[in-house]
Parts: structure tokens; C-alpha cells; sequence
């Protein structure tokens, strides 16, 4: 059985897409647009050994947090939903 997900979330602030392969390899293709968030992502999946993909666009021009929430909101929910029955 795969443990993979593949979610969305869009809201007035932010539009995240995220894929998530808990079988990986430690693989991440991640751009938030938050170099240290990338940052950290990338080291999280590469240790981790999952492989990440990530997309997201928000409203930086304000600053980081919606996006660094909608991301972590994502995050979870991929998880949860890979591990089912954990």
C-alpha cells in the first residue's frame, strides 16, 4: 500500500500544493518563496527520508506567516492522510 498524499489548499491569502511520498528517498523539490522555509523543508524530507514536493504561493508582500501556516496546515493533513491507519 502507498503512503502518499497529494493535497491543495487555497485561501484569500495563500494557494499550496503539496505532494507527499512517506516511502521516499528523502527527495524535496520545494518553492515557497521563503528561502528559509525552503530551507528547512528540503533538510526536513532530504533526514526524513520522504520525498516532498511543494508549491505555494502567498502573500508575501505583507509577510511570511500565512504562508508558513498554510504550509504547515498542508503538511499535517499529508501526513494524516498518507499514514491512514498509521
Amino acid at each position: 500500500m502507498a503512503r502518499t498524499a497529494t493535497l491543495s489548499r487555497q485561501t484569500s491569502e495563500t494557494d499550496i500544493t503539496l505532494t507527499l511520498d512517506i516511502d521516499g528517498s528523502g527527495r524535496a523539490d520545494i518553492a515557497t518563496g521563503i528561502g528559509f522555509l525552503d530551507h528547512m523543508l528540503t533538510a526536513f524530507a532530504r533526514h526524513g527520508l520522504f520525498d516532498l514536493t511543494v508549491r505555494a504561493k502567498g502573500d508575501l508582500h505583507i509577510d511570511f506567516h500565512h504562508t508558513t501556516e498554510d504550509v504547515g496546515i498542508v503538511l499535517g493533513r499529508a501526513f494524516a492522510q498518507g499514514l491512514d491507519d498509521k
